[in-house]
């Protein structure tokens, strides 16, 4: 069976569910992936339920055991209990253990799920409806640039007119934040002396002679080039770890949901991302499929998560320490465990160690979120084993990943993935 029959015999066992229960993640792809097969569902005239989580742990398996139909998405390659209940369907692409559950993961037919297709895209895929929110949910997952599958996807959407691309600047809120607010704010890629600087971020507008309350989108393309042009000599002075050739991508545009939320795939994927760290995954799921009261609310919860991320990225840049094989980031107690995982990847940047960070559970255990550049290492496989070593539950990708662990367990989990990251690295360079 290649690819393509895989994502035909996913959906003929999907459509042969009567009530499906559909499991998804609680991140942007996990919400654009379960937007998608309940919107598949939904539109072929089934019964659906849904329900979002934030990791599939035996809590939640043994709390399945009394349902049946059940499609995870997002989730459910790495956890052997999804052997053990009832008529089930996987759709995800993290790296997966050898179930005996039908699963739908790009791994399994040769494709990198961690960089060429996001659970959102294998979703796509299987039902081939809503391309705008394969896209999203790779934008959110740091698939960008989109290879492989994800091209394949968005090559679709293109050429039916579903998606435009607009080679423009990477900052976040092109459409949606004023100039101000769009400088001040801006954390990918992070400006030394720039960003969260309101006095500099005043100075450069005057001296631009722009108008700090409209949005980038307003601006004539001379004045863009003009902003772009001093960004990037602002960038070379302050030795920023950004890389200045970075600084212009493909942006994703969704012509049919112009004037809404849902208009960028980089900040629709905010959006949704800002709805799951905030408790509220349901909303987002909601938004995508036509709530405009859920879009109300998920706006207003946008406005916390920036504040958040703004915090935790501060705290960040201060705290962090290089202990060897990685840089540490101790935010217990500061960051929340829902966007530790973001911080480290925002402040990434051309670090050429992994960054892992540490936040409290609810659970009373330790959240531990890492990413990486280095193509050496493997977090997802370094996690899953250090937390199996030290009772606790870990995985993901190869650049980025997590895992739980007990508290007692924590200096041992650390010292485990440190050795865990020597050994890979002395290995595959022999090689």
């Amino acid at each position: 069976m290649d690819f393509y029959e895989a994502a035909k015999e996913a959906r003929e066992i999907a459509m042969g569910f009567d009530s499906p229960l559909v499991v998804h993640h609680y991140d942007a792809d996990g919400i654009s992936s379960g937007a998608i097969v309940i919107k598949a569902l939904k539109d072929a005239g089934k019964t659906v339920r849904s329900r979002w989580v934030k990791t599939l742990d035996g809590e939640v398996i043994e709390s399945l055991r009394g349902e049946k139909e059940i499609i995870f998405v997002d989730l459910g390659s790495g956890h052997k209990g999804v052997d053990e209940l009832k008529d089930v369907l996987v759709i995800d692409h993290h790296q997966p253990l050898n179930l005996k559950t039908f699963q739908f993961n790009p791994h399994l037919y040769g494709v990198d799920g961690g960089r060429e297709l996001s659970a959102s895209g294998a979703a796509y895929f299987v039902f081939k409806t809503s391309v705008e929110f394969a896209i999203t949910g790779a934008m959110g997952d740091m698939q960008y640039p989109l290879i492989g599958k994800n091209q394949e996807v968005l090559d679709t959407g293109t050429a039916t007119g579903r998606i435009v691309i607009e080679r423009d600047i990477s900052f976040y809120g092109r459409y949606s934040r004023p100039l101000k607010s769009f400088l001040l704010y801006s954390d990918e890629p992070y400006i030394r002396g720039l960003s969260f600087n309101e006095r500099a971020v005043d100075n450069l507008l005057r001296k631009l002679d722009l108008d700090p309350g409209i949005t980038y989108s307003k601006l004539s393309q001379e004045q863009k080039q003009r902003f772009i042009t001093s960004i990037v000599d602002l960038m070379i002075v302050r030795k920023s770890r950004a890389n200045p050739e970075k600084l212009i991508i493909d942006n994703y545009i969704f012509p049919k949901y112009k004037g809404t939320m849902l208009y960028e795939a980089q900040e629709l994927a905010t959006v949704l991302n800002a709805c799951g760290r905030n408790e509220k995954a349901d909303v987002g799921v909601r938004a995508l499929l036509g709530s405009e009261d859920a879009l109300k609310v998920a706006k207003n919860i946008l406005a916390v998560h920036k504040r958040n991320l703004r915090a935790g990225v501060e705290y960040a840049h201060n705290v962090i320490s290089d202990v060897g094989p990685f840089y540490l980031i101790d935010a217990r107690g500061v960051v929340k465990e829902s966007i530790v995982g973001i911080v480290c990847g925002m402040i990434m940047q051309n670090r050429q160690k992994p960054i892992i960070g540490l936040a409290l559970s609810n659970d009373n255990k330790i959240k531990i979120s890492g990413r990486s550049k280095v193509k050496e290492i493997n977090l997802g496989l370094s996690m899953r084993k250090c937390a199996s070593d030290f009772g606790g539950l870990g995985g993901g990708h190869q650049m980025a990943a997590g895992a739980h662990i007990p508290k007692e367990n924590v200096n041992k989990f650390l010292l485990c993935l440190g050795s865990e990251f020597n050994i890979n690295i002395d290995k595959r360079r022999r090689n």
